[in-house]
């Protein structure tokens, strides 16, 4: 009877646990859904990716939005009218607003500045259009110099990059879907992360990108060429107190009395350094080059990092040989921080350009050049890919393009010594003179005559339509082994004919229509093969030289020029033996 009892109280006891245990899982589901729509921190996290959707919360969203974008247009409407109702003086000089003494001293100087502006004011609009459009989308952000602070990045980049691809790849499927890695990796986020952090990281990072950008866009991944398209010219610059701390270590704790003026705020910024405008004590305009602090020590520590990434992420076919690229890129951006090599590179071309009627190079100063700030004078002119309506006529284009394809190949066949950045905001157009100006001859490098023989020899065959002569030399040159597959010899070939074709033509005064060619594209189909099934790597060589080719056709190609290439190249460039 005993058992019996203890069996039935230990029954009763599990019904009232098991009831007991209901109503308080039922009571804390109840508490956590009043929690979890109550929470607006929650809501908005979970919002961004798109795991929880509340209308309330979106319509408040939706109209802080349109707040802050009105906000913004009005501030930008505000600017406009400013940059057109005054002119701007580039001063480092500050004024206390309670200094009365100065400030009518200021207002002295505007009475009589306006009075010079109202005939000079086209021009002036003019200069400062230009540098305020300079400006306009400059970000400043601190340069990460240590290395330990750099590898910080490097690594809160990989891990944000990692968490968002966990998260987005849970909602595709959640979803229903099957999403890839690539297109998890390489969504609009991420994209938008990737281009923020090599932004603010300059130099190897945004380097290797602002090249690679320049790569026609059937070569890499789609999404991949957004990123790097994205970074051409998107580099954030130094906050003050940093770039003050570089002036008094390369000029001296009293650089400022070695200018007349000079502005704090850059007109550009890159991956290596910036640009600011000043005045010299002598009245001549110059622009001063100041490289950021760390990015020349970091170079080897950032390729190995982003070599890692790139890697891991197995975004880049395997024929592309990315150990070789980034070795040369070590190579080439280690140059790129000796702005006294940069200094004698851009000597070298005054020298060697100062009979040229078209192109225009700046001066350096030397008093005022160090390893890591280089000062020359300022050129005037519009970048050749943001002229103006009234400069942006085909047959400007046309000279531009026909003179920058003679240079290049000037520089290989005559020269030997090539400026290789093909970043085309290093072409100016002078309206006032109608020059090219000349600028930034840090990726500048000499090539070794047996090299350029050889090189010359590969593209006269191609003109002479001489197939068996191109694989010869593309062997002796080192694209090829002879162990390649038919089909890779024959791409091989085939592509570096179709190189040759712009200059190729019975008549030489032939124009060659790069509006209406088909080069690129008959490359391109050549392109997948030669990668996944190529031996060697390239000469050390091509990496730069081709950059540079690649680049000045791709500009040809957004011209939509007419250039005599034909006759450019029989005077300039073919081998005649």
């Amino acid at each position: 009877m005993t058992k019996y009892r203890a069996a039935y109280y230990l029954w009763e006891i599990s019904v009232a646990s098991k009831n007991v245990l209901y109503k308080s899982s039922s009571h804390a589901r109840n508490s956590f859904k009043i929690w979890f729509d109550s929470s607006p921190i929650l809501k908005s996290l979970l919002s961004d990716y798109q795991w929880y959707e509340d209308p309330e919360w979106n319509k408040a969203r939706g109209i802080s939005d349109k707040i802050r974008s009105s906000l913004s247009l009005s501030n930008s409407k505000q600017k406009k009218l400013n940059r057109i109702n005054t002119t701007r003086h580039y001063s480092t000089t500050r004024v206390r607003r309670d200094d009365p003494s100065k400030i009518s001293e200021i207002g002295k100087l505007n009475n009589n500045n306006n009075n010079n502006n109202n005939n000079n004011n086209n021009n002036g609009m003019k200069e400062d259009e230009k540098e305020s459009d300079s400006k306009r989308n400059l970000q400043s952000s601190k340069v990460p110099s240590s290395r330990l602070s750099r590898l910080f990045h490097y690594g809160s980049l990989a891990a944000g990059v990692s968490m968002n691809v966990a998260a987005q790849g849970l909602t595709e499927v959640a979803k229903g879907n099957s999403p890839t890695w690539k297109s998890l990796i390489l969504s609009d986020s991420n994209i938008e992360r990737i281009t923020k952090k090599f932004s603010q990281m300059r130099g190897a990072a945004l380097k290797i990108g602002q090249l690679m950008s320049f790569q026609d866009e059937k070569v890499l991944p789609a999404e991949l060429y957004s990123i790097l398209s994205k970074v051409q010219n998107s580099a954030h610059y130094m906050p003050q107190r940093q770039l003050l701390r570089v002036l008094k270590t390369e000029l001296g704790e009293d650089w400022e009395n070695r200018f007349q003026s000079f502005d704090r705020i850059p007109i550009a910024a890159a991956s290596i350094g910036q640009v600011h405008t000043a005045t010299l004590k002598s009245g001549e305009k110059v622009v001063v080059k100041i490289q950021y602090p760390g990015v020349k020590k970091s170079i080897d520590s950032d390729l190995s990092n982003l070599l890692m990434l790139l890697t891991a992420s197995r975004l880049l076919p395997k024929g592309l040989f990315l150990d070789k690229i980034v070795a040369n890129a070590r190579k080439e951006l280690k140059w790129e921080c000796d702005y006294i090599r940069e200094a004698k590179a851009l000597q070298k071309f005054e020298e060697l350009l100062k009979g040229d009627e078209v192109f225009s190079v700046p001066h350096v100063f030397e008093d005022l050049t160090t390893s890591n700030i280089l000062t020359m004078t300022k050129m005037e002119g519009y970048e050749i890919m943001k002229l103006p309506p009234r400069l942006n006529t085909q047959k400007i284009k046309n000279f531009i393009a026909e003179n920058i394809m003679r240079l290049c190949l000037t520089e290989i066949a005559q020269f030997k010594y090539m400026q290789t950045d093909p970043n085309w905001a290093n072409f100016l157009y002078n309206e006032k003179t109608q020059k090219i100006e000349l600028l930034d001859f840090g990726a500048s490098r000499p090539f070794p005559d047996e090299f350029i023989i050889k090189y010359r020899k590969l593209l006269t065959y191609t003109t002479k339509n001489d197939r068996n002569a191109v694989k010869k030399m593309s062997e002796e040159l080192g694209y090829l082994t002879g162990l390649e597959s038919s089909a890779m010899i024959e791409a091989h070939v085939d592509s570096v004919m179709t190189l040759g074709e712009p200059f190729t033509g019975g008549n030489v005064g032939t124009l060659f229509d790069f509006q209406n060619q088909t080069v690129s594209d008959r490359i391109r189909e050549n392109i997948g093969l030669m990668v996944n099934e190529r031996l060697c790597p390239p000469p050390e060589e091509t990496y730069s030289l081709h950059r540079k080719f690649s680049g000045i056709f791709l500009l040809c190609a957004k011209f939509g020029a007419s250039v005599h290439c034909a006759r450019l190249f029989d005077q300039i460039f073919a081998y005649k033996e």
